[in-house]
């Protein structure tokens, strides 16, 4: 049974109002989903503690504070060995131009979401640090040019 299964209509709903606006309080949360605040609060926790809710976070406007570039990274390794693979991964960790790191099938074994303040910076990051890391076979990287779409990650408007 996967995961899913397990919620209700109402979590359902606390999941997707959630997601549109974390900021709102409970008292708004339970209105908007039809319950009354101590159930909907005691809803959340639950989400929360199963692993269904896992942080909330403040979406900002990079270019307003200065990190003018968004660069995707394709990371091809010369192994993929257990120990190589988590070795990258520590080394992306450490990367503070790196804000996202996927492990992927196919032709690349990494993408890295990479984000800094100018094109000089990006370049020196994939020349004096990424390309150079050990272990690395090829890096493709592609500067985004503008965002069309950006939309919360989970798609849950038909679910319920």
């Amino acid at each position: 049974m996967t995961a899913s299964l397990e919620l209700d209509r109402t979590d359902w709903k606390i999941l997707r109002e959630l997601q549109r606006d974390g900021r709102m309080t409970n008292v708004e949360l339970a209105r908007r989903v039809g319950l009354s605040p101590a159930p909907c609060l005691r809803r959340v926790r639950v989400l929360e503690n199963d692993g269904y809710i896992v942080g909330y976070r403040a979406m900002l406007e990079s270019n307003r504070l200065g990190y003018g570039i968004m660069m995707f990274a394709l990371v091809g390794l010369v192994n993929q060995g257990d120990a190589d693979l988590l070795g990258f991964e520590s080394r992306a960790k450490k990367w503070p131009l790196v804000r996202e790191c996927y492990a992927l099938s196919g032709e690349a074994d990494f993408m890295l979401t990479c984000v800094g303040p100018d094109l000089s910076t990006a370049q020196q990051f994939v020349i004096e640090e990424l390309t150079p890391a050990n272990n690395v076979r090829h890096v493709r990287t592609m500067l985004t040019l503008k965002t069309s779409k950006f939309e919360p990650r989970v798609p849950i408007e038909g679910q319920s």
